[in-house]
């Protein structure tokens, strides 16, 4: 079957659809349907030109092969507007269930630590787009604060600010030193948290120079904060979130959406 899709990009091209396999779990794709099958019941849906199954996979394809919606509309037999608003309407949902600071917070306290790192998401910009671009990575993009488990499980994530954003102004944005002093629970940061205070310890500065137990403490505080490369490493194998081209109001929505699935995934 060869399905014509006029649009800039392809314009007088035939697009032609081939069979293919998705990395995820059988049950996350029905889990994900069931939630759109919810939707579709409470907006009094008639009729879909894809079935919640269907709806499902195209979302989860969009997310972790990072395709674009052409081509995901010829793979899926439906116009590259239809894919949109199906992927869209599928990210909605998803976002809806992520959990909250406080919540994602809640059983923790006094004798528990958590890992608390920024990750940058790239994202297609000119050089014009001053907010968005960080120094430290030197690329435009979006910040994200994440908040894991000692093991590396991830937690919780912020919402998404320009990229410029220093990490501890973000972590203070969002509330996370705040909350954690709250209830007492001691965060393990890299050296760009340096003077939250509260319960955030970070490493030294030119620790070599220091006395023997202030490398210690440095090479004690890596060896615990490691794990949390983990929690990243889960968030960009979700391949849209390693170059972003949708726009940056989206992102935090594709992010959260994200952490539902691997919600899923976890308690699967």
């Amino acid at each position: 079957m060869v399905i014509s899709l006029i649009t800039p990009a392809t314009e007088g091209a035939l697009l032609v659809p081939y069979p293919a396999t998705l990395d995820v779990p059988y049950e996350l794709v029905e889990h994900v349907a069931w939630l759109l099958h919810e939707r579709r019941l409470v907006c009094n849906t008639r009729w879909r030109k894809l079935g919640c199954f269907k709806q499902a996979l195209l979302a989860l394809v969009h997310l972790r092969k990072n395709e674009t919606f052409s081509q995901l509309g010829a793979s899926f037999g439906i116009s590259q507007a239809t894919a949109w608003r199906y992927v869209d309407e599928a990210l909605d949902v998803l976002a809806d269930w992520a959990p909250g600071l406080h919540e994602a917070l809640t059983g923790l306290g006094e004798g528990d630590h958590v890992i608390v790192d920024g990750t940058l998401i790239p994202i297609d910009r000119i050089g014009a787009d001053e907010p968005y671009y960080s120094m430290k990575h030197r690329k435009h993009g979006m910040n994200v604060q994440v908040i894991a488990r000692s093991d590396g499980t991830p937690l919780w994530f912020s919402r998404a600010t320009p990229g410029r954003t220093h990490d501890l102004t973000a972590a203070r944005a969002h509330g996370i030193v705040q909350a954690c002093l709250t209830r007492q629970i001691l965060v393990l940061a890299d050296r760009a948290y340096q003077g939250a205070g509260a319960t955030v310890r970070t490493p030294y500065y030119h620790h070599r120079e220091q006395p023997e137990h202030y490398q210690q403490f440095n090479r004690d505080h890596a060896r615990l904060r490691a794990p949390g490369e983990r929690a990243f490493a889960r968030l960009k194998s979700w391949r849209l979130l390693r170059r972003a081209r949708c726009s940056t109001r989206r992102i935090s929505t594709i992010v959260q959406a994200v952490h539902t699935l691997l919600t899923c995934s976890y308690s699967g």
